[in-house]
């Protein structure tokens, strides 16, 4: 069953032009070069209707499998700085996070022969952060073991890698249709850098954090950001809070660094705050996310690009997290998209286009596209945290859904379909 499965990886591979590992920058994500995103459409397979569930066969198998070999290749390239948890997941080598760490604790650590890397304290989320690195020739998953054990009371991590959930389909040389204006809005961003100089971008409040101040523009964040804030040229004097948490470097994404930029959105309290990137479950980004929105922020998150048999993905799946599926231009919802209760809005992520970081236009498939729509949607009655304005703002975005699968909420559509007056996109071809 194994090598089936692994045969069928390459096969779908293949069929994507990607049957070798070189062939990956093809899709690479911008921020982290030598790893790809999930690649577009599966080849044979075709869009799932809003009233179907039917299953896509072998594919889906393919699609999991796609991103156990994006792992893969990362690891090949940077094996020094990468690691895996005992799933398989992405975690910077020889790092342990130690939350709220008593004194004695992190004593016992350093006798052992751990060293403390990092600091941080986070005073706009209650919490206070060292980041530990093992003895040399300790593995990062005996590293952790060691120190829950010496330990038993405190809560210690994985320095978990989180990976962007879409992909560039190919580069444009036509602008797009603009999509729809809105009033004014404050939103705030965790992703790779943005290219600030991007027309689509043009007037935009920028505020930027992370990388110690430099600015690496990078595909992903900048695409993001023009569907979260952009316009065509005729700014709404949106407010973006832009935190760049790859900065170029291979072990980019890593959850220190994103709860770090939670931490800088709170204190700048931004009330809405979109995340297109996914990967495991993990106790810090739980307490962070938990902190965040008692205190009346809403998350947005993509539920990721893994097919619907795949396991749920995090941040998206945590309670309080709004998760977003995408659609193509026909409402329905694409076949790599996530599936299940973690699922509450789905956006137009497909058939569509977005900035690139060289100032021109691409075409993007996957959720990390449709998750920003949602979030935009969302600012516009959240400009700062408030716990009822914040349930206000869900209500009113719920109320104006289309019902696109199963009657009601279900774990394809979530509530239904928003956003498709922001789509920027070619005319979409066929009938809806």
């Amino acid at each position: 069953m194994r090598t089936r499965t692994m045969t069928l990886g390459l096969m779908f591979l293949s069929a994507l032009g990607l049957a070798t590992p070189p062939s990956f920058a093809q899709v690479a994500l911008p921020s982290l070069p030598s790893l790809p995103s999930l690649p577009a459409t599966p080849a044979g397979v075709t869009d799932i209707p809003g009233n179907a569930t039917r299953a896509i066969g072998g594919t889906v198998g393919a699609l999991t499998q796609v991103r156990a070999l994006q792992i893969q290749s990362l690891l090949r390239q940077h094996r020094d700085v990468i690691d895996t948890d005992a799933d398989g997941a992405p975690v910077v080598r020889s790092e342990i996070i130690a939350i709220e760490p008593a004194s004695a604790a992190i004593d016992a650590a350093l006798a052992a022969g751990f060293s403390v890397t990092s600091e941080k304290d986070l005073d706009a989320l209650s919490m206070r952060l060292l980041v530990l690195r093992a003895p040399s020739g300790m593995g990062t998953r005996k590293a952790l073991k060691m120190l829950r054990r010496i330990d038993p009371v405190g809560d210690y991590e994985f320095n978990h890698l989180y990976l962007g959930s879409g992909s560039v389909v190919g580069a444009t040389s036509t602008l797009p249709a603009a999509g729809g204006q809105l009033a004014s809005i404050r939103v705030g961003l965790i992703d790779s850098g943005v290219d600030r100089k991007h027309p689509a971008l043009a007037g935009i409040d920028l505020h930027s954090w992370g990388c110690d101040g430099a600015v690496i523009a990078a595909e992903h964040g900048t695409a993001v950001a023009s569907l979260l804030v952009g316009s065509d040229g005729r700014s709404a004097g949106n407010s973006l809070y832009a935190a760049d948490v790859y900065c170029g470097r291979a072990t980019g994404g890593a959850v220190v660094d994103i709860v770090a930029a939670m931490a800088w959105l709170a204190k700048e309290q931004v009330g809405v705050i979109n995340i297109s990137l996914v990967g495991p479950a993990n106790v810090l980004l739980e307490r962070a996310i938990g902190e965040l929105t008692r205190r009346g922020h809403i998350l947005v998150a993509a539920v990721g690009n893994d097919g619907p048999a795949a396991p749920p993905l995090y941040p998206a799946t945590y309670p309080g997290v709004v998760g977003v599926s995408a659609v193509n231009a026909r409402d329905h919802v694409i076949p790599e998209s996530g599936r299940g209760p973690q699922v509450d809005f789905a956006a137009p992520g497909a058939d569509m286009v977005a900035a690139d970081s060289k100032g021109g236009w691409m075409r993007v498939r996957g959720t990390s596209f449709a998750s920003p729509l949602v979030a935009r949607l969302l600012a516009r009655d959240l400009p700062r945290p408030a716990v009822q304005q914040a349930a206000s703002a869900l209500a009113q975005l719920s109320a104006t859904v289309i019902d696109a699968g199963a009657p009601g909420q279900d774990d394809i559509y979530g509530k239904g379909i928003v956003g498709n007056e922001l789509r920027w996109a070619h005319a979409p071809t066929g009938k809806k």
